[in-house]
């Protein structure tokens, strides 16, 4: 463990990543209070490039004084941001800055000898070597604390006397008894390494399998293969009524199981349950590759007793290698039945497809298999968000003329070195709906209009956003700083020319037009959108009141340069449509109507994990000046509005990297008004601590007299 990462704040979130070369390690993400500032011995970037001394860069010492900077080059985090960070000079010469390389390693532990990758006997790494642990003590807080190392969801079970196989080698650790609340094995207490009285008859296991409606397994039995039946709804397990059962349902249960047969026994064989019979007059023909896709008189419908329950003994030997000649595919998580996650049944279980090599070639056989016959785009990083099931496969390799996906999986189901982050998506009969000429001429008068969407809230406490339903959402971005550009700050698209930020945005690379560009269009951050553009700052604009020491007059505007096609012609810069519209300006001195409930706050910032990939948004309540004035003082001025949630179960909040970005509200018209500018605060979903937002209505003037309207 790297001892040097030391912070201040105890309290941090530790993130389970696999490295390339498989070795796990955390990111440790301090929370910010009174004394929340890194004082490590960390002098390296993420990257391995060494940082340069403070003293170097000019004007930052004297911009955060107390802060811990000198004549050294520790990495710190003098502004608050939820990682320690540092200049360092880039391959072509001119500084620049990086997150640190601050990790935890921990005891790398796996899962051996189960029917998935989601349970099996318990193994750790230690002194060079593969161990297992002995099963004393062991019970469902340990399960939960290394399905959280593994980064695995679902319910933790423990299962103890080597139930999924004995182990070989040394057992490495005994009595380990947790609390449920530790982020690895490694801190729990348990007996010194090697020191045990057990042998491998006695060998821990987990289960940590991510649970659907439907799910099966066998309870009460000595080994995985042979119990009680008990199937999985709404987040409880119950049994089935054996009326009417036959050796046809049992092999589709066994099947579902990743077993080749079985056979049914006597009822109360393996004990009798305490749970609810969720099943009853189960009648299967053979073919279904579930218990639930078979005839059943519906959920909790039965005339039994748990003297009835069903009983089963599968074939021990599994039938994992079997491959399916179909597999089921389903999207998730769309705006429409034509786009989102791609999902496929196996086993009984819903699970994703890995992004590795995904291209339009296994999208086009995806949307055939599906009935689609247009164009077909691939999406990949978890653009329709991250499933929760298993992932299935990996790896998939189509040539584009396959009926089906089957065909293109060349690996047994459930290899993979992929998290969620990569689950790959689809969108089938893609562009067939494009702006027509007329479209375009009326959307250059309008404001504020949005898609009509139903699903509404993640930034800190909301949820992704939908594709296109925030059109007036740009990202001011740094030229040639990485793949992407680096996010400098939010801003709101209020004319074809003009955006709409905060000045504190310009403070770290000053206010030079050519450092940055402005993104319109954009929905995932590495993904380029249908509508998605990038243009040139002709000019920064702050607000001549502003200054950086200070939080108040924090607005600045930039005007894009418009593409070669729009050159000449007065008003026209970004090319509107559907997707990219500018949002309202208030009128002088307006302010939220009282009582409004439909005020949101959008961007790519802190989602309370890690900064997101994909355009965030969140319901937000506006505050009084007096509750904001009560909690600032005189740090609030008239310039300011103040907002946040007051429910201490589900703060809302605005936060680090979304500074800039807009704070609409709806208008009764149905218009929608950029209100606010997001600018301050002093944490991150804390109660006392709502965000501050520059107050649009209060520089109507200036911004009418900056932009010529």
């Amino acid at each position: 463990m790297d001892v040097r990462c030391r912070f201040l704040v105890t309290v941090c979130s530790l993130l389970l990543i696999a490295r390339s070369d498989g070795s796990p390690f955390t990111d440790c993400i301090q929370s910010k209070g009174k004394a929340g500032f890194y004082e490590g011995s960390i002098d390296s970037t993420e990257s391995g490039v060494k940082c340069m001394n403070w003293s170097d860069v000019p004007g930052v010492i004297e911009r955060y004084p107390g802060k811990g900077l000198g004549g050294h080059s520790f990495c710190r985090n003098p502004d608050g941001r939820i990682r320690p960070w540092c200049f360092f000079p880039n391959t072509r010469g001119r500084m620049d800055w990086g997150y640190c390389d601050c990790k935890q390693v921990f005891v790398p532990v796996r899962l051996s000898g189960g029917p998935s990758a989601y349970e099996g006997r318990v193994e750790v790494f230690h002194a060079g070597q593969w161990g297992t642990v002995c099963d004393d003590q062991w019970d469902d807080n340990d399960a939960e604390v290394v399905c959280r190392q593994l980064g695995l969801g679902g319910i933790a079970k423990a299962w103890v006397g080597a139930y999924f196989g004995a182990g070989s080698g040394r057992v490495l650790l005994d009595e380990v008894s947790c609390t449920g609340n530790e982020l690895s094995i490694e801190q729990c207490p348990k007996t010194a390494w090697g020191e045990h009285n057990c042998d491998h008859t006695e060998d821990a296991g987990v289960s940590c399998i991510p649970l659907t409606d439907g799910a099966v397994r066998l309870v009460g039995g000595v080994k995985g293969y042979e119990g009680r039946l008990e199937v999985h709804y709404r987040g409880q397990w119950g049994t089935v009524c054996d009326t009417g059962w036959t050796q046809t349902n049992t092999q589709v249960v066994c099947r579902q199981l990743g077993f080749r047969s079985g056979e049914s026994v006597s009822a109360g064989r393996f004990g009798v349950a305490a749970g609810p019979i969720l099943l009853g007059d189960v009648r299967c023909i053979g073919k279904e590759p579930t218990v639930t896709q078979c005839s059943w008189r519906g959920w909790f419908k039965h005339n039994c007793t748990h003297n009835q329950d069903v009983a089963i003994v599968c074939n021990s030997q599994r039938s994992r290698d079997r491959v399916p000649t179909s597999v089921p595919v389903r999207l998730v998580g769309g705006e429409n039945e034509r786009e989102g996650r791609v999902e496929i049944l196996v086993g009984g279980q819903w699970g994703t497809v890995c992004d590795d090599g995904w291209t339009d070639r296994d999208a086009e056989v995806v949307c055939r298999q599906l009935g689609y016959s247009g164009l077909a785009k691939a999406r990949v990083m978890a653009y329709f968000g991250e499933g929760e099931g298993p992932i299935h496969t990996d790896n998939v390799k189509c040539t584009g003329g396959e009926l089906s996906l089957i065909d293109c999986i060349k690996q047994p189901f459930g290899t993979h070195n992929c998290r969620h982050s990569e689950d790959a998506g689809v969108i089938c009969n893609y562009g067939l709906q494009k702006d027509s000429p007329e479209v375009k001429e009326a959307v250059g008068s309008m404001c504020g209009l949005r898609p009509s969407h139903t699903r509404q809230k993640r930034i800190i406490g909301g949820e992704n956003s939908l594709r296109g339903g925030w059109p007036w959402q740009a990202a001011v971005r740094l030229r040639g700083s990485q793949a992407d550009g680096r996010l400098v700050c939010g801003a709101t698209l209020i004319s074809s020319c003009w955006i709409l930020t905060a000045a504190h945005c310009f403070k770290r690379y000053g206010n030079s037009t050519g450092l940055y560009k402005v993104r319109v269009g954009d929905y995932h951050s590495l993904v380029p959108e249908e509508y998605e553009d990038e243009y040139g700052v002709e000019k920064i604009v702050l607000h001549p009141r502003y200054r950086s020491d200070s939080n108040d007059y924090d607005l600045a505007l930039v005007r894009v340069s418009g593409h070669r096609a729009h050159r000449g012609v007065p008003g026209h810069c970004v090319t509107l449509s559907r997707s990219v519209l500018p949002a309202c300006l208030p009128m002088r001195r307006e302010k939220v109507p009282k009582g409004i409930a439909n005020c949101y706050i959008t961007g790519w910032g802190d989602t309370g994990r890690a900064y997101s990939r994909t355009l965030q948004q969140a319901s937000i309540s506006m505050l009084s000046k007096r509750q904001c004035e009560q909690r600032y003082s005189d740090q609030f001025t008239s310039r300011m509005l103040c907002a946040g949630s007051s429910h201490d179960n589900h703060r809302v909040d605005s936060c680090r990297g979304d500074s800039g970005g807009p704070l609409v509200c709806e208008r009764p018209s149905g218009s929608w008004v950029v209100y606010g500018v997001t600018s301050w605060g002093h944490a991150c979903r804390l109660q006392d601590a709502p965000g501050v937002y520059t107050k649009v209505s209060a520089f109507m003037p200036w911004i009418r007299k900056v932009i010529g309207k």
